[in-house]
């Protein structure tokens, strides 16, 4: 039986089906994303946006404050707006009244 990319074995690690392996390393290490936003990161993120691991990607350098390269097509600016709403308190649900006297949510 043959395994898919997306078969995972206890062994397997998601880095192993990335779609970057054998890239030049150079694409995903822009010098700049704030100069010029996307710009110097559109070859590396054309590569992510190709990954079948592209949010575990995401997912472990946002876990790890990964602040350097492209990452899951993020940049280290929106891996750091990520990290930032994860952390800040979600709102409690508002009830409105339906009309009828009855409030209902959202």
């Amino acid at each position: 039986m043959t395994g898919s990319c997306c078969e995972h074995t206890a062994t397997s690690d998601w880095r192993d089906h990335a779609a970057c392996v054998g890239e030049d390393p150079e694409i995903f290490f822009p010098l700049s994303d704030l100069a010029a936003p996307g710009t110097e990161a559109s070859l590396a993120r054309a590569v992510c946006r190709r990954c079948a691991v592209l949010i575990a990607c995401r997912d472990w350098a946002v876990e790890h404050g990964e602040d350097d390269g492209i990452w899951g097509a993020t940049t280290a600016a929106e891996r750091r707006s990520i990290r930032r709403a994860a952390r800040e308190p979600t709102p409690p649900l508002r009830r409105h009244d339906n009309g009828s006297g009855q409030s209902s949510s959202h």
